[in-house]
């Protein structure tokens, strides 16, 4: 284990993860991440590797098959993963904000069909809230359901599904009008719908399609789609929690699991740059010396060293918040701000420090040049971080009389 970034007051059972992870990330991930980054190839054999680490189930009940861990161990093992290659760690941060949602969320029925599959990888989640016009502004959805008779019919599109083809489960946010008056305020007339289709590409379940993967400048490996409902018929048993109305709630329980999911994907990152950067700080040479020993670069470390031990205490404070049952929305909020914030600044210090060789694709930093970015926007952007932020606080900081 590295000097920074460390937890204290582990349970030999969490150390005993996080140490089988670790040895999993550094032998089966990072020596292949970056060629299979260029190749933009799905990671079908690191995600089998997970499968039978039993990750799929890390935070999943026992009495539906999985390991039954906090938030805080899922945060650590995500920090790992992300160190090797961020794309991985969204695989399995989708499938878990759908697993968290059921298990606090789903009927008795939900959770006894779903969880166990879940738990084993065999079912695959990920979820749906933006639109191609709304981006943050989650009010603003137009996707719709329409109760006929047992049955809801969903219309619309929606954007940037993380695991939108791989996945054969999708927590889905619609407008749902169905006994909510004209005038009712938009959060409260959304549902989430529990969608269950064929993995890949194409029309996947009659009046469901995924076209093909979004290309992007990084986080590539993980399959990001559009999803077009078009009469998309879904049963009633099938909306979480088996009421409408409900599921603005239920999507910001389960982003709140998934800043804290950023944060530790900021962690992680920002950790491999620092490795990469104090690593290749001692091989290269100038005026007849190692660049480590000249202060600039110091200066570097030093600020890089850190930003990273700031982000993963952050990180680490806002997993315990959610995980002792007390709302985290600040904590994840500052988290999630502070760890993407710092990641690219840490990633770019790296990237400087390997000079011409950072701009090469034979070279690492490279790959985190491009990935760090999406951290910035995923779950809600920084602006919206800080809006969340400066609302808690002036609740926390009222003025009185």
């Amino acid at each position: 284990m590295s000097r920074l970034a460390q937890t204290a007051g582990l349970t030999d059972d969490q150390r005993d993860i996080l140490k089988t992870v670790r040895e999993f990330v550094d032998k089966e991930i990072i020596p292949v991440a970056t060629q299979l980054e260029h190749r933009d190839e799905y990671p079908q054999q690191i995600v089998d590797g997970l499968k039978e680490l039993g990750l799929f189930g890390l935070m999943i009940p026992e009495e539906y098959g999985g390991l039954g861990e906090s938030l805080l161990t899922y945060a650590l093992c995500v920090e790992e993963i992300a160190r090797g290659w961020m794309s991985v760690s969204g695989i399995i941060n989708t499938h878990f904000i759908v697993a968290y949602m059921l298990k606090q969320h789903g009927t008795q029925e939900q959770k006894d069909h779903f969880l166990p599959r879940m738990a084993l990888g065999e079912v695959r989640g990920a979820f749906s809230m933006s639109e191609p016009g709304l981006g943050s502004d989650v009010s603003a959805i137009t996707s719709k359901a329409v109760k006929d008779g047992d049955e809801y019919v969903l219309n619309g599109q929606k954007m940037w599904l993380t695991n939108g083809g791989t996945s054969t489960l999708v927590a889905v946010l619609v407008r749902s009008d169905e006994g909510h008056p004209e005038g009712t305020a938009p959060h409260k007339s959304m549902t989430t719908f529990l969608v269950e289709k064929e993995a890949g590409f194409g029309e996947v379940r009659p009046g469901l399609t995924i076209p093909g993967k979004i290309d992007k400048m990084g986080y590539k490996g993980v399959d990001t789609t559009e999803l077009i409902m078009d009469g998309l018929r879904i049963p009633a048993n099938r909306v979480l929690g088996g009421q409408t109305g409900r599921g603005f709630y239920q999507m910001m329980d389960g982003v709140e699991v998934g800043r804290v999911n950023v944060a530790a994907r900021g962690c992680g990152v920002a950790q491999r740059a620092f490795e990469l950067g104090v690593s290749y700080a001692q091989q290269r040479h100038t005026f007849g010396k190692a660049i480590a020993e000249h202060q600039a670069i110091q200066f570097k470390l030093a600020e890089m060293a850190t930003k990273v031990e700031a982000a993963h205490a952050m990180m680490v404070n806002a997993a315990r918040k959610k995980d002792s049952g007390e709302r985290n929305d600040l904590e994840a909020g500052m988290a999630k701000y502070l760890a993407s914030e710092y990641c690219k600044e840490v990633v770019e210090d790296a990237f400087r420090i390997h000079g011409g060789y950072g701009f090469s694709k034979e070279y690492e930093i490279e790959r985190l040049y491009r990935e760090a970015p999406m951290l910035l926007i995923g779950e809600g952007t920084a602006e919206i971080q800080k809006m969340i932020i400066g609302r808690r606080l002036l609740e926390e900081y009222r003025l009185q009389g």
